[in-house]
């Protein structure tokens, strides 16, 4: 039986409805809490979101809303954060730092908004910020996110577990389960296949701007064929070892290199081409996903996107649930045009939303989660599952991610670990072989081995992942009464 939250929201709070109550089922069906949405003043509620804490109505739990936030998210901004019940919450400005929830007249009353707080992270304004740079990245520098290290903190979901542990103090039991099987946490890679065929000129020059005079005898391996990039059965065998499953997210569109040097950088390989045909036989057989790496520009016309999708769909003989961008590039001053797209093209799920540069949870949540359009001020019906690592963080993007590799991804897991979240990672295709790429895999693979030491990790692909929490999802929801949901969907 799922536990559920009684909850009454401030009728002065009607102007921007719909946005606390897509934050509040966000954060509770994380939490694994049903609600039942009570008329304001009508009866005696678990929690009262008012922005006159002294006319709330009765409330376990008063928590202050800030009118003046919800008027214009995009004023807010990110001070720092604050360490309550050992999780990390954003501290935006105006906030004051050693605020605790302090019990009044029986009920125990909660400033700062976390509530605002959490949509504000979800929804992208934090980021907004920031100046754009080629191919749609953010620079974060100086930015508290990268100088306090709290892109590793996951902040909005930060929020959905300090809430929680405030309702067990009030009594009510835990919420359901976020996954199955006993496990505490979901483990998941999507390997990008941009370069699975080597072109035996280029690829040399590559490894020698990589690796300097020291990649010389690699790269004299690549011109002669004794090393390549054809490592998928490798990638199995490593991941069977540990019990896991991923996927693999293939571009359906072939580009050129002369594509390549005028700015449109997609894949050289031909899906529908017989040994890509068979692979994609050999892999699903095995249990392996096959995903959409979504072209470049496919992000600029639906009609593009679909048609990737559904030549995939052929190639593979089987349907295509998720997706990830080549380059991670989503629509650069409006990424939820893009999230649009994945939900009208028919994905069960997305991947894309992370920062190229930096190691960490671009909208600070560990769980998956359904974003938030703007302009239609409802929640996208594709899933995020957020990705938390790329391997080039940690090689390639390193500056911008300075300390030892084991602790940043220590730090990863030790959120995922407390928060109850998924880990989902991005290690390409191509970057096996530890003679061409050193280290890369091998970080991968302490990483899976050190979590599969650990226990109580369900292991499964992104699909099987992504279907799991949008059952889960609807199942809290069917059992829950109000909190707008008829409002917007």
């Amino acid at each position: 039986m799922i536990p559920t939250v009684r909850i009454a929201i401030d009728p002065a709070l009607a102007a921007w409805r719909t946005e606390i109550t897509y934050t509040w089922r966000t954060l509770l069906t994380g939490m694994g809490y049903s609600w039942y949405e009570e008329q304001w003043q009508a009866a005696p509620v678990t929690i009262a979101y008012t922005t006159d804490p002294a006319q709330a109505p009765p409330a376990q739990i008063v928590i202050h809303a800030c009118a003046e936030r919800w008027t214009n998210p995009a004023l807010a901004r990110l001070r720092g954060h604050t360490i309550q019940r050992g999780y990390t919450l954003p501290l935006l400005e105006g906030d004051y730092e050693h605020v605790q929830p302090v019990v009044v007249h029986g009920s125990l009353h909660i400033g700062h908004d976390p509530i605002f707080a959490a949509f504000w992270l979800l929804s992208g304004y934090e980021e907004e910020q920031y100046p754009t740079l080629k191919h749609g990245y953010r620079d974060l520098t100086g930015s508290p996110m990268l100088t306090q290290g709290l892109l590793r903190r996951g902040m909005a979901s930060a929020i959905g577990c300090w809430l929680a542990e405030i309702l067990q103090q009030c009594g009510l039991p835990p919420g359901i389960p976020r996954w199955p099987n006993g496990a505490v946490l979901a483990a998941t890679c999507g390997h990008d296949v941009d370069y699975p065929e080597v072109v035996r000129w280029l690829e040399p020059l590559r490894i020698v701007r990589r690796q300097g005079m020291r990649g010389l005898r690699a790269a004299r391996d690549v011109i002669t064929g004794r090393r390549h990039h054809w490592h998928f059965h490798s990638w199995i065998a490593l991941e069977e070892q540990i019990g896991a499953r991923s996927a693999f997210y293939f571009v359906a569109r072939k580009g050129s290199l002369l594509e390549y040097a005028t700015g449109c950088p997609d894949p050289f390989y031909d899906v529908q081409a017989p040994h890509f045909c068979a692979l994609f036989r050999e892999l699903s057989a095995a249990g392996w996903e096959i995903g959409l790496h979504a072209s470049y520009l496919a992000y600029t016309d639906r009609r593009i996107f679909a048609a990737e999708r559904e030549r995939l769909a052929v190639a593979s003989d089987q349907p295509i649930e998720g997706n990830r961008h080549h380059y991670w590039h989503l629509h650069p001053q409006q990424p939820e045009q893009t999230l649009l797209i994945h939900e009208q093209v028919g994905f069960h799920y997305d991947a894309s939303l992370t920062h190229n540069r930096y190691l960490g949870w671009r909208r600070s949540s560990t769980w998956p989660f359904f974003p938030w359009h703007r302009r239609l001020r409802r929640a996208i019906r594709t899933l995020q599952l957020p990705t938390g690592w790329m391997d080039d963080h940690l090689f390639g993007q390193k500056q911008f991610n300075p300390g030892e590799r084991d602790t940043l991804l220590g730090d990863l897991r030790e959120t995922v670990s407390r928060q109850g979240g998924l880990l989902l990672v991005d290690v390409h295709d191509y970057v096996y072989d530890d003679t061409l790429f050193p280290g890369w895999a091998a970080t991968y693979r302490s990483l899976w081995e050190d979590l599969a030491a650990r226990g109580r990790v369900w292991f499964a692909t992104p699909a099987a992942i992504a279907r799991y929490w949008s059952a889960r999802a609807s199942h809290i929801a069917e059992t829950s009464h109000g909190l707008g949901e008829d409002e917007q969907m």
